[in-house]
């Protein structure tokens, strides 16, 4: 569901509070985090979506990995997850059994477990986890504290939705597909802990509304306007060329009218890369806002874990979000 429709389903259940429901509805974040005491509170998240690559295995652990993220991205700790799975009566079980221990060793690589879930038959497949997560309630990272001067930091590079659409149209090139891959299996385990370690101001995981649909909900949380340099954004290959080609998912276009409104694009930027900007990401990587006195220190710490880091912007007084050359 794109990020306009959501909000409207979700406007009217935004009242509900609770004194110990830290992060819930109003206003939303990655994941919901619910005090225990003083010291842990719970954070729970679910994800989960049909399949974006062929064999089995590798897409439960992508869906996983899809998933594990939110918690991540509230600066979080993963305890275990549930599978929630939909599969044709038609297919063979064994494609299933594949799909559920893709998600189970992604898991244990969080150092988490699965501990049950529910599946239901359904014409096409589905898979994704419910994840619970512990945190410490004053350590608690959202969307919200970007601050005018913050840098913005990309864990990831873009462009996962165009080359997995390029993949169902046949015609995206092996290894445009093996860098992709490999993109969004791995973990934002490692980038959340050296986020931690810094202390960063605010941060999002870019998944299925875009890069700018995530910032643009970081600005809104932060009451400021978050500016990317487009020549800075890291590519995926093939990216650029499959946007070319008009090979775009069609949650770009649903992202691209959510954000809009809010957004000024400098007349500069290539017209291809456009569609990066909107494009729906698969298990993407964290979008981090941070003091410029510690982008030196990240990026250092990002080394030495081989967590892979880009400068794209900056934090500036304002509304919404901006592009420029």
């Amino acid at each position: 569901m794109g990020p306009a429709d959501l909000q409207a389903v979700l406007r009217p259940l935004a009242a509900f509070r609770h004194p110990d429901l830290l992060v819930g509805l109003g206003p939303g974040d990655d994941a919901a985090i619910y005090r225990i005491n003083a010291t842990q509170a719970i954070i729970h998240t679910v994800d989960f979506f049909p399949p974006v690559v062929d064999d089995p295995y590798t897409y439960g652990a992508i869906a996983a990995a899809n998933s594990l993220s939110d918690v991540y991205a509230m600066g979080g700790t993963v305890l275990m997850a549930l599978n929630i799975a939909a599969y044709p009566s038609g297919l063979p079980l064994e494609g299933l059994t594949a799909i559920f221990q893709g998600g189970a060793d992604k898991v244990a690589e969080a150092g988490a477990v699965i501990a049950g879930g529910h599946t239901v038959t359904d014409p096409e497949p589905k898979y994704g986890l419910a994840v619970t997560g512990i945190i410490h309630p004053d350590k608690i990272l959202t969307k919200a504290g970007g601050r005018p001067g913050d840098r913005l930091i990309l864990t990831k590079p873009l462009g996962s939705g165009l080359v997995t659409t390029a993949l169902k149209a046949g015609v995206a090139l092996p290894e445009h597909i093996e860098v992709a891959v490999n993109t969004m299996l791995r973990l934002n385990k490692v980038a959340s802990e050296l986020a931690q370690e810094v202390g960063i101001s605010a941060c999002t995981d870019v998944t299925g509304f875009g890069l700018l649909g995530h910032a643009g909900e970081m600005a809104e949380a932060s009451d400021v306007s978050l500016r990317f340099w487009a020549s800075e954004l890291p590519l995926l290959p093939g990216a650029l060329d499959y946007a070319a080609d008009d090979l775009v998912p069609g949650g770009a276009v649903r992202n691209k009218r959510f954000v809009q409104p809010r957004l000024r694009l400098d007349p500069a930027v290539p017209t291809q890369l456009h569609e990066i900007l909107f494009d729906p990401q698969t298990s993407g990587g964290l979008l981090i806002a941070l003091h410029p006195d510690k982008v030196d220190r990240f990026i250092q710490l990002c080394r030495d874990r081989e967590q892979p880091c880009w400068v794209v912007g900056e934090v500036v007084v304002g509304s919404g979000v901006e592009v420029v050359a």
